[in-house]
């Protein structure tokens, strides 16, 4: 009963639909609760420079609290978009595509094919604002650290936007705009090529390497944090999202069957429910992000905030002779 009551759980539905509906915004609220934990492990790390240690921490809550509140704004007028095109595909995609995207299953909702087109989008929007992410995570460091670590603490309250007052009628034009670019040939030729890989695993690696990379280019560029400081915090963030995205393919090959056996026990639970192909798409986006999540967050802080100290000191050892003599 007890096994039974997890698949059966309102909770984890909830949380699987919410992926499906919205990775992008899954993936940020996801950073946003690890995030709590990483400035502790990071903070703790031994034989690290002190100062280091804050500056890694702060990036830490900046990119969570940044990533979190752009995908809030961003992410939901998607979600809603690409909810119209679920609930009526008839009225914005051609019946050509339907056909295509359908490929023979039931219904299209239960079909990769559209699941790979649709997630284009939701998890696609993570890639789309990880270069702005990067700028205002750099450009929020100096405050944070100020807020933080310096003379005067304070907690501001951070803006909560929602989109309540969007109206079906509103989002159509978002929801023509996205059955327009399914409806071309290049979509309809990914999804037929890509549909039965992991997909939703590259994309999420994709966007997590990218905007490292555009955080290290705007850490480099960045007039308000110290010089002194930032080989630490590009090691840091270099080290951490290497080890972190290596970490969630290792582990997703090596949990492959535990996952399908939860897969077949939660189709059994729950055959009869309509939403069976959600929850089964949220599973399959849930699952990278959430280790992904629990590798750069709980895992790799203290082992990337330590080698980033050791690499920067040493660089610095190597430099330092030829740029000071001995008085």
């Amino acid at each position: 009963m007890k096994v039974q009551s997890i698949y059966s759980s309102k909770i984890l539905k909830k949380g699987l639909e919410f992926a499906a509906n919205n990775g992008a915004l899954f993936a940020a609220s996801a950073s946003l609760a690890f995030s709590t934990i990483r400035p502790i492990i990071i903070m703790a790390t031994p034989k690290t420079d002190k100062e280091n240690r804050q500056y890694a921490s702060t990036k830490s809550i900046s990119s969570s609290v940044i990533g979190y509140l752009m995908m809030l704004c961003a992410s939901l007028p998607v979600a809603k978009a690409v909810k119209n095109i679920d609930k009526n595909p008839e009225k914005y995609l051609k019946p050509a595509t339907i056909k295509v995207l359908q490929a023979g299953e039931k219904s299209l909702d239960a079909s990769k094919k559209y699941s790979f087109a649709t997630q284009l989008f939701k998890l696609g929007l993570g890639f789309i604002a990880a270069a702005p992410k990067a700028i205002l995570t750099c450009a929020l460091i100096p405050p944070i650290m100020s807020k933080l670590f310096g003379k005067s603490a304070g907690n501001e309250k951070m803006p909560h936007p929602t989109f309540t007052g969007l109206s079906q009628k509103g989002l159509n034009p978002i929801s023509k705009f996205i059955g327009k670019i399914i409806d071309t040939k290049i979509v309809q030729n990914m999804a037929d090529k890509f549909h039965n890989t992991r997909f939703e695993q590259h994309m999420i690696s994709l966007t997590d390497i990218f905007t490292t990379g555009a955080f290290i280019s705007q850490t480099a560029k960045s007039k308000r944090i110290k010089e002194d400081r930032k080989k630490a915090l590009i090691y840091n963030s270099a080290i951490a999202t290497g080890l972190s995205v290596a970490g969630m393919y290792g582990i997703d090959s090596l949990t492959k069957k535990p996952t399908e056996k939860f897969v077949e026990n939660f189709k059994k639970v729950n055959k009869n429910s309509p939403k069976l192909n959600t929850y089964l798409e949220g599973i399959r986006v849930a699952k990278p992000l959430i280790i992904l999540g629990a590798m750069y967050y709980i895992v790799i802080p203290l082992l990337s905030t330590f080698f980033a100290d050791k690499f920067a000191k040493n660089e610095t050892k190597n430099i330092q002779p030829k740029t000071y003599t001995q008085g």
